[in-house]
């Protein structure tokens, strides 16, 4: 009994929470950072902190989808669908799961505790009526991918208190969630193979099409690139050599969508891809040399000029 009170908390996700790090890097590149000691000890509690709301967003997220789940072809077999589990208990362990959250933001700074109650709100509107976003086309994944720009604040606030990163590498990191949540999407809709049946698990299946899902996830990709181009020429204009790079990550990723029961559904699983993670360190490994190493021939791109035919 216990155990499933556990399991629908979702431990085994924590790890999507690494997508904090980034915000951490954005302010390394721009802020002034804290001592090494200070930044270690907040980065422990503020990580903790953030796995305990999304927590508490995944136990209310699975009590309530319990009656979608189980058309799901592995779904079906999770503990709130097939065990007789208490609604009270289940309230119980929300409350717990974010007052401890809460409680441990409080020890990080303002914006960081800010940035927790949006979260735990916006697991609130992605998963409760009458907003209940996640059946809603399209809203579905721009609304739950809010939780990857919420991530890198997060990850931004630990270092400070004092500004807030530039709007593009927000809408940029924003995008990119949607680009994922598209993605997983279509791998879902194309793995159940039936669109009624797609419809029963998930309402906003019933107006999406594989089609719609690719083109959309498409137009996310897109306006992530962008945004971070804009990023990039403005702060860290090193980087437009990794962009090549990234640009391939995106393509790698929807790759691995066609494959039968891809991971993509379950990013929590994604560390299974070994190719992936080599691309991935590989990418993580050339910006950090980019971030270290000047190269001033680069600021040529900054300059307007045109080239003079005589």
């Amino acid at each position: 009994m216990i155990k499933n009170y556990i399991k629908i908390a979702r431990p085994d996700h924590w790890v999507k929470n690494i997508f904090i790090i980034p915000g951490v890097a954005v302010a390394f590149l721009l802020v002034d950072m804290p001592p090494l000691p200070t930044l270690v000890w907040k980065f422990a509690v503020g990580f903790l902190a953030t796995c305990m709301i999304a927590s508490a967003n995944y136990v209310i997220n699975e009590w309530l989808d319990a009656d979608f789940d189980k058309y799901h072809p592995t779904k079906k077999y999770r503990p709130v669908v097939t065990e007789n589990m208490q609604f009270g208990i289940i309230i119980a362990e929300y409350i717990g799961l974010a007052a401890v959250g809460i409680l441990l933001s409080l020890l990080i700074g303002r914006g960081f505790l800010y940035t927790e109650i949006i979260l735990l709100i916006m697991g609130i509107i992605y998963n409760v009526k009458p907003m209940r976003t996640k059946d809603i086309p399209f809203l579905d994944v721009i609304s739950e991918s809010v939780n990857n720009m919420l991530r890198l604040l997060l990850g931004w606030f630990i270092v400070t208190d004092g500004a807030v990163p530039p709007g593009s590498i927000l809408l940029g990191y924003w995008m990119g969630g949607a680009f994922l949540m598209g993605i997983k999407r279509f791998a879902e809709y194309r793995m159940i193979n039936d669109p009624q049946v797609a419809g029963l698990y998930r309402k906003s299946f019933e107006a999406y099409t594989s089609q719609s899902l690719l083109c959309s996830s498409m137009f996310y990709a897109l306006c992530s690139t962008f945004c971070m181009g804009i990023f990039l020429i403005k702060y860290r204009l090193e980087y437009i050599l990794a962009m090549p790079f990234v640009f391939l990550l995106f393509v790698y990723y929807l790759h691995i969508s066609f494959k039968d029961d891809s991971a993509v559904q379950k990013p929590e699983k994604l560390w299974k891809e070994k190719h992936l993670m080599m691309f991935v360190l590989m990418i993580v490994s050339i910006f950090v040399v980019l971030t270290l190493v000047d190269i001033p021939a680069l600021r040529l791109f900054q300059e307007p000029f045109l080239i003079e035919l005589r």
